[in-house]
């Protein structure tokens, strides 16, 4: 099966879904994995730059990801800015490991709509406060995943886990599974390590889970729907 067929069965699936009227709403993002190298990153760019115009709201963006030693920042640079310029969303795995912090430059330089990871930003190996300041003036989500980075052995401790950093300072964040298969996770586990490692409230958990609709890639119709979703939802689970 051809990259294309695989998207297009995703998509077929997506949207017999719709026409089922199934209470679920799916976004795609095309991902480029940098062990693919510049010459496949630019193919999934041109399939995802197809898919974003035939489909009504569903391929929304790509995501850079996979082996983080593998390859070089400069060589995704090109495919990655051609697709911000389609209008394609950019979700950038970046600072997962020490010491990178000219390609982690090179991608914040693109401006992504989301950071994924970002382990090492607020760290002196291989972060600066130049990179958080960047990332703080663009008001960058990042999405953090408490499991994976313990596992992946990149944080030594929850305890030292930089949501608290960046929760810390009120800064855009969304609590992520990454591979949820990978890991043995769930969202709700995750959202509990953070609760109970970080002391969160009820209510500062709410908050976290609401706020984060801000930062999906969807329409602003899709965003005020699920508000109202989570609005309607807050009476039955909070404890007041």
């Amino acid at each position: 099966m051809t990259k294309k067929t695989y998207v297009e069965s995703i998509l077929e699936g997506i949207k017999q879904s719709k026409q089922e009227n199934l209470d679920i709403d799916v976004r795609y993002l095309m991902a480029i994995d940098r062990r693919g190298g510049p010459l496949v990153a630019k193919e999934t760019v041109k399939l995802a730059e197809e898919f974003f115009l035939s489909t009504e709201d569903t391929v929304l963006g790509l995501d850079l990801s996979g082996d983080p030693t593998i390859g070089q920042a400069k060589d995704f640079l090109e495919p990655l800015s051609e697709a911000k310029k389609s209008g394609l969303k950019l979700a950038l795995h970046l600072s997962e490991i020490p010491n990178q912090k000219k390609e982690t430059q090179m991608f914040l330089d693109l401006l992504p709509d989301r950071i994924g990871h970002g382990t090492f930003l607020n760290s002196s190996e291989g972060g600066s406060p130049e990179l958080v300041d960047l990332v703080r003036q663009h008001k960058i989500p990042l999405e953090l995943c408490l499991t994976s980075n313990i596992k992946s052995q990149t944080v030594p401790s929850y305890g030292q886990h930089h949501f608290g950093f960046w929760y810390s300072i009120a800064h855009p964040s969304v609590i992520c599974t990454d591979d949820k298969g990978v890991f043995a996770t769930y969202l709700s586990q995750e959202y509990q390590l953070a609760a109970e490692t970080f002391n969160l409230t009820q209510s500062q958990v709410w908050d976290l889970s609401y706020e984060s609709i801000n930062y999906i890639f969807a329409s602003d119709n899709t965003r005020s729907d699920l508000r109202n979703k989570w609005n309607r939802l807050k009476p039955k689970l909070m404890d007041f």
